[in-house]
């Protein structure tokens, strides 16, 4: 039995019921992130209420507030209703994304380690309802599942309280959580958090919540949505390839150790591809601490190169989740779940020097990178917990191929056309052409490098003819730009599906 304490057995219900109890207007915590450890049936019962409110003629929305990307049975099926007027932090669903960029749906994208502290001054008012998973229930506590996220804060500042008890989860995850309570004291009461090395165990095993405020519970049996990663491109395993190769001449040089730094690695293939490439390589004794926990990931906790792994969710393919499941208290010695204050805390990935290295849409000549928005006006998905490692790294790398669209885009542009992390935070630009260092270089020195190392031979010659017009053109030559056709390639594109 999930459910070893009294105090909830008697508030089991259908999720259907579960749903009836939220009511119009309602501001709702959604567990989740990177498709683990969400409500899996609470949410499609939600979106079925709302779909036949709407249909009676009577209006019923929702503000929803999850720890980062979930799945299609929350953010799809709620967002297919055209109910949910609000999102938060972070969203990657093909449904969600349209209804955000058709303007159904107000989006803020935050950086993942603010949204605590955003929630707990009041920026957002209070919060009506927290649906969160777990994997049971004891005496203890609520044992969290998959993700831990933002659980931690909506369950002290929700007014009522659904859960999920998921029986797929394996009761193998108790002991594999850490969930800190400190770091909710707000300033300036705040304590320096106790973390020096991504090994640090600092707080509970299960979340303590007051059981008065729990108004249903929802047995359910639902796997997480995983999907597969891609394949191994021979693109991916040159950015692979030339991440490695900076690392050792930055150990050459005296400014790395010989089991690297923490790593932290964004979502995705790329990164994937960065983890296969550390397996194959000679680095041993290496830690973690990052958001989430990929395939690539486990097979290095596996090979004994990696001794520990800290992070906030899973984002493994449906093979190695249930892997993860079938051995998850022999993983729990090695990977620590934390909320993502805590996971992404900038304090702590500056004191222990994090490696950061992600993803990126687009960067320009001079260093900036944007990485959430589309042809200037396009969300796709947000910032994630991007700029927390960026800004506080050892270094930070980003990674793309460099084109799109098969040929259509160019990643290397004269000026972004959105701005998520400035040329003061990145040091190293990484694509399948080769890798440029730009740390300690001014504005022109970095066009060269981006553009000789990183721009794809079908756009290198544009860029450098952008950069001839701009000086002659620009009122300054720190940072020489041409305004009147800075964008013009995006414009391009948009005009006849080209940059070229």
């Amino acid at each position: 039995m999930r459910i070893a304490n009294e105090a909830y057995r008697s508030k089991v219900m259908s999720a259907d019921e579960a749903a009836a109890l939220i009511p119009n207007g309602a501001k709702i915590g959604f567990a989740g992130f990177t498709g683990s450890g969400y409500p899996k049936e609470v949410p499609v019962a939600l979106a079925n209420r709302i779909k036949a409110e709407r249909e009676k003629g009577q209006d019923f929305k929702i503000s929803a507030f999850t720890g980062a990307s979930t799945a299609p049975e929350l953010d799809g099926e709620l967002a297919a209703t055209d109910g949910m007027e609000f999102r938060t932090p972070y969203q990657s669903d093909p449904i969600l994304r349209n209804k955000i960029n058709e303007g159904v749906t107000y989006y803020t994208d935050i950086h993942l380690s603010h949204l605590h502290n955003q929630m707990a001054y009041g920026f957002f008012g209070g919060l009506d309802v927290a649906v969160i998973e777990a994997s049971a229930i004891t005496e203890e506590g609520v044992v969290p599942s998959s993700s831990v996220g933002m659980n931690r804060t909506y369950l002290e500042m929700a007014d009522k309280i659904i859960i999920e008890v998921n029986s797929w989860q394996s009761e193998g995850l108790y002991g594999m959580h850490d969930i800190y309570y400190d770091i909710a004291v707000m300033p300036p009461n705040r304590r320096a958090l106790p973390i020096n090395k991504p090994s640090d165990r600092i707080g509970d095993k299960v979340y303590k919540i007051d059981p008065a405020k729990v108004i249903a519970i929802v047995e359910t049996s639902d796997p997480d949505r995983n999907s597969p990663f891609k394949p191994l491109d021979e693109d991916s395993k040159k950015i692979a390839g030339y991440l490695l190769d900076f690392f050792e001449s930055e150990i050459k040089a005296g400014r790395l150790e010989e089991n690297l730094a923490p790593l932290q690695s964004g979502v995705g293939n790329i990164a994937n591809a960065v983890l296969a490439g550390l397996l194959d390589s000679k680095y041993e004794n290496m830690t973690s601490y990052t958001e989430v926990i990929q395939d690539g990931m486990v097979d290095l906790l596996d090979s004994g190169k990696l001794t520990v792994a800290s992070a906030t969710a899973f984002s493994l393919s449906p093979e190695y989740a249930a892997k993860m499941n079938d051995n998850a208290s022999e993983y729990a010695k090695k990977i620590i779940l934390r909320p993502q204050d805590v996971s992404n805390s900038p304090e702590a990935i500056r004191r222990m020097g994090v490696i950061a290295c992600n993803g990126m849409i687009e960067a320009d000549i001079y260093g900036n990178v944007n990485s959430t928005h589309v042809m200037g006006s396009r969300m796709m998905n947000g910032i994630g917990g991007s700029g927390d490692f960026t800004r506080n790294s050892r270094f930070s790398c980003f990674v793309s191929p460099s084109t799109a669209k098969g040929g259509a885009i160019s990643a290397i542009v004269p000026m972004v056309n959105h701005v998520d992390h400035t040329e003061h935070d990145v040091s190293v630009i990484i694509t399948e052409q080769g890798l440029a260092d730009l740390r300690g270089l001014a504005p022109r020195q970095r066009a060269k490098k981006v553009i000789e190392n990183c721009a794809h031979p079908d756009y290198r010659p544009l860029l450098e003819e952008y950069v001839e017009r701009a000086a002659k053109k620009a009122n300054g030559m720190h940072t020489p730009h041409d305004l009147s056709t800075a964008l013009s390639w995006h414009v391009k594109f948009l005009e006849d599906g080209s940059m070229k």
